[in-house]
Parts: C-alpha cells; structure tokens; sequence
C-alpha cells in the first residue's frame, strides 16, 4: 500500500513536471523564437521499454538544451505537442539535403534523419544520433555510416566515422533568403514610389527607410569615409546595416523557426572577409606604406611596429566576426539559460518551478526589449567599424 502511494506521488510529481514546463513553453515562445523546439526526445526506435525508462530517470540537460536552439539545423522547427508521449508530434519544415561522395549526389529530405532517432553510449554518456541510407546525422554534422554498427566513436568519445561533403542548405542559409526576399519587397517597393511621386513627401515604407538612410550616409559613411569617397562605399553599409538588422529582427520573431542567422559564425566569417577584401583591394600606397614603414618613427622601433601593424590588418575583420556574432548569441543565451533554471529545478518540485518560473518569464520579457535594441546597435556597430576601416584605407597622405 506504502508502495503504490509512492508511486502515486512520484506520478503526480511527473505529470506537474510535464504541465510545468509545457506552460513555460507556451510562455516562453510568445517573447523568444529559439525556444520553440523541445529537447530531444526519445525517439520510438528505441523500443516502448527504453521510452518509459528514459521519460522517468532521465534529467534535463540545460547545455545540450542551449546547444541545440542556437545551433544551426537541417530543420526548421517550430513547436512540439505532446512531449514525451506516444503521441509526440513535431511541426518543422525539414530541408533538403545534399550530399557528396564517391557514388556521386545524394539528394533527399531531412525528415529521414529525424523520425529514424537512435542512441549510443558515450563513456557512460546517452548520445543521440539519425541514421538514414547509410548516413549519420550528429549534432548537425553529416558523416558515412559504418555498417550495422551505424555510429563509431574513439577513446576520447569523439566521432570517428568519416566526414563527408556536405552542400545541404540549412536554417541559417534559408533565414538569409527570407531575409533578402524582405528587404528587396520593402526597398522595392520604396524605389517604385520615388520613381512613381518623384515630388511628393514620402509616405508609407519610404518613411521607414529614408532616415535610416540618411543617418549611415550623414553619421556613418560621410564622416568616417569622407563626403568625396563616401558614395563608393554607400551601396555596401547600406547593405549590411540593413541586412544585419533584418536578420537580427527576423530572429526575435515567435513562431518562425528560431533563426540564430548572426549568431552562426559562417555568415559573420563571410562578412568579415568582404571587409577585409573592399579594405585590402582600395588601400592606397600611403595606407600600405604606415602599416609596412610607418614615417616618423625611429627605426629600430619600426622592427617592432611593422609586426604589429601586419597583425592588425587580420585582426580587425578578426574582431567585426566576434564582436557580431558573440553579441547576438549571448542574448539568446541568457534568455535560455534563464528558461533551464525552471526545467531543472521543475525537476525538484513542481511548486518551486512555478515560482521560478514567474520571475523567468518577466526577465524573458525584459530581455527581448533589451534584444530589439541590441540587434539594431549590432547593426550599426558592424557598419561604423567597416566605414572606418574603408576611410583609413583611402586617407590620402598628410603632407
């Protein structure tokens, strides 16, 4: 009689647990995109058994929980109901996938890998993996599969299976073509009314768009550039002033997916380099010669300089990527990590999750304030520093 009292308590704990933190979901994805997805759940290849066994002992992971909703994916998700029960139901929009080897092109949808879940021992560790045609999927990174034993991992516990060429478009990829789609309808859309009322007030998007136009040219471009050159280099700031911007916004969005675009260090790490290529490529003789022989300066403290001013030239595209990408991360990050402190001490008691979560919610809310501020400052920040690199190389010689 003790016996099923206690089960009884331990059930009730479970089912306060679970409404606990599907509230705090539905709470959650009203103030911020990266939480829409649900942890990793187990999937039903691993047998009836295996799923009761997980759903009751195991605990909630809070770095594989951030890990995964601001990590890029082959999948865009949007929302799971029902977690954690037979009928759990995940609503994404799986992509394609591209694959490269030997036998040539594999083509086919992510949604394979997703409903084929399987799970290995790490070093005492569970990993979850997606096998799918003789290929695996973990943590986002496609690999051969090696036979029936599917996944293989060394001493360290580090995958050993061989990589392979990966060309599939993934949820960053596509966030940017949304992202270009809108800014090419809403500057469209402004350019057909200057050309349709050349001497009218503007009206409509154009009284969006013209003063953050008018600020990068007069605040960013003409002073740091100079009012001569500006007009060079107007068509790229603007570019990734807006780009970065709608990027940014696209990613605070509810309901669409849970984009992290600048939060991926490839996009930042492009951007750097076409910084550092427009930098490079317009540097006149007088730039060049400050960097490899500064003037006025003694020479053997030039042997010192010289290196320096070398590093420099790699270390300002260096900082642009970090200074973009660890800004933008690092909100989604707290917000998250807020988030995991009500899973785990749900786990506890229900009652204390409760209050916990009252206080994330509110500081959830504060935060995304404080995000749509930060991705417009990123935005501008990125485009400043990459006026004042373009003037420093152009400034004509002092005489």
């Amino acid at each position: 009689m003790a016996f099923n009292l206690k089960l009884s308590e331990k059930q009730k704990l479970i089912l306060s647990s679970t409404r606990l933190r599907n509230l705090v979901f539905i709470l959650f994805t009203l103030f911020s995109a990266h939480s829409f997805a649900s942890h990793d759940s187990t999937s039903s290849d691993l047998g009836e058994e295996n799923h009761e066994k997980t759903s009751d002992h195991a605990k909630f992971n809070a770095g594989n929980f951030i890990t995964h909703h601001i990590a890029d994916a082959h999948e865009i998700h949007f929302f799971t109901m029902n977690e954690g029960k037979a009928n759990e139901t995940h609503y994404s929009i799986y992509l394609p996938v591209i694959l490269k080897d030997e036998n040539g092109f594999k083509v086919f949808s992510s949604s394979h890998f997703y409903h084929h879940q399987h799970e290995a021992q790490v070093n005492g560790k569970a990993q979850h993996y997606y096998m799918h045609d003789g290929y695996i999927l973990f943590e986002e990174a496609i690999y051969k599969a090696n036979g029936e034993k599917g996944i293989e991992f060394d001493a360290k516990g580090k995958i050993s299976n061989a990589s392979i060429l990966d060309l599939s478009p993934t949820k960053s990829i596509f966030g940017i073509l949304i992202t270009g789609i809108i800014l090419v309808l809403l500057f469209g859309s402004a350019a057909k009314k200057y050309k349709s009322n050349p001497n009218k007030a503007p009206s409509g998007m154009q009284n969006l768009l013209e003063p953050l136009v008018i600020f990068i040219r007069d605040e960013v471009a003409i002073p740091n550039i100079g009012k001569e050159k500006a007009d060079r280099f107007l068509p790229f700031l603007l570019t990734t002033f807006f780009f970065i911007w709608a990027a940014n916004l696209l990613g605070l969005l509810p309901f669409v997916g849970g984009f992290n675009i600048m939060g991926t260090l490839g996009v930042t790490i492009l951007l750097a380099i076409v910084v550092f290529v427009i930098t490079t490529i317009n540097g006149k003789s007088a730039y060049w010669k400050h960097i490899f022989w500064p003037p006025g300066v003694p020479t053997p403290i030039k042997f010192i300089l010289v290196p320096i001013e070398v590093i420099s030239i790699f270390q300002k595209p260096l900082i642009l990527m970090i200074r973009l990408t660890a800004n933008i991360a690092a909100g989604h990050i707290i917000i998250l990590a807020i988030t995991c402190l009500v899973f785990i001490f749900g786990e506890q008691s229900a009652s204390t999750g409760y209050g916990v979560g009252v206080g994330a919610v509110a500081f959830m809310v504060f935060m995304y304030f404080i995000e749509l501020l930060v991705v417009f400052l990123q935005a501008y920040v990125f485009t400043l520093l990459a006026a004042m690199y373009f003037g420093s190389a152009t400034e004509e010689a002092h005489h």
